[in-house]
């Protein structure tokens, strides 16, 4: 009998091999055709009622044609002069020599391009009109609810935002908080640095798409995947490009793309994905 020989594993996905598969032309039209009609700049705070804690939240965006994509970044990280200095430069370029932050908002607004979220196939959920307070509780309750866990499961949390916290603890899950903003949520549950000690210790993990743009999401997707724990994303920077990890690391996902729920009062839609792949 001829011996089988063990077929090796593949290799773990990253967002630089996502990225190299795009500009090969793996996933679409060579991004070299296309053009960064806009590239624009956020920052904005916020400050929920009853809370003591202001989130302040900077994006780069980028339309391509007919879709957007974001990805937040750290203050300083980026001026606003790359508005101008990146609008109708190629996209291919973005991709290879931009900053990471606007490298991911580049990717993400390439393949929601190439399929919207809208016609993806995933479960459209529609945030209530209303105030900030009514809207943040709306997102974070239909993120928890991609969480499949068991009574007292600790879920880390790579990403703070205290209504998260609250719909995780509704769900009976004991967060981990993990942010390197903050340091204690507004019940003072305390907030750690190491993204790594969460890791090690949660028996779920979910992450903001901002692991994107910082260059932490490889380590958690790695992570995820090593320890066979589910990782859930929810994902204003780069919904898109997150979802390319469905069901090779990413269990379920929360995309919403731009403009994102905190920009309006009316009713918006979020949708999310779920997988029964191996994490």
């Amino acid at each position: 009998m001829t011996p089988q020989t063990a077929t090796p594993p593949m290799p773990a996905p990253t967002v630089d091999a996502l990225i190299a598969a795009v500009l090969a032309g793996e996933h679409g039209p060579l991004p070299a055709e296309s053009v960064a009609t806009s590239v624009f700049w956020i920052h904005h705070g916020t400050r929920l009622a009853g809370g003591e804690t202001t989130y302040l939240n900077q994006y780069v965006l980028v339309r391509l044609g007919a879709s957007f994509g974001g990805c937040a970044f750290e203050a300083g990280e980026i001026d606003p002069a790359i508005c101008r200095d990146c609008s109708g430069v190629p996209l291919d370029v973005l991709l290879r020599e931009a900053p990471r932050p606007l490298r991911i908002a580049a990717l993400d607004a390439y393949l929601s391009g190439q399929r919207p979220h809208r016609d993806a196939g995933a479960e459209p959920v529609i945030l209530p009109a209303g105030t900030p307070e009514v809207r943040a509780a709306a997102r974070d309750a239909a993120i928890a609810g991609l969480l499949d866990i068991d009574a007292g499961a600790r879920v880390g949390l790579i990403g703070v935002v205290d209504p998260l916290v609250a719909a995780i603890r509704e769900r009976g899950g004991e967060p981990l908080p993990c942010d390197f903003n903050l340091r204690a949520t507004r019940w003072g549950d305390p907030v750690t640095t190491d993204m790594h000690e969460v890791l090690e210790r949660a028996d779920a993990v979910v992450a903001t798409g901002m692991t994107l743009g910082n260059g932490s999401f490889d380590t958690v997707l790695g992570r995820c995947r090593a320890r066979g724990i589910p990782l859930v994303v929810y994902a204003q920077s780069g919904s898109a490009v997150a979802r390319a990890f469905l069901g090779s690391g990413v269990t379920a996902l929360s995309a919403e793309p731009f403009p994102f729920s905190q920009f309006s009062a009316d009713p918006t839609t979020l949708y999310r994905y779920r997988t029964a792949g191996r994490p």
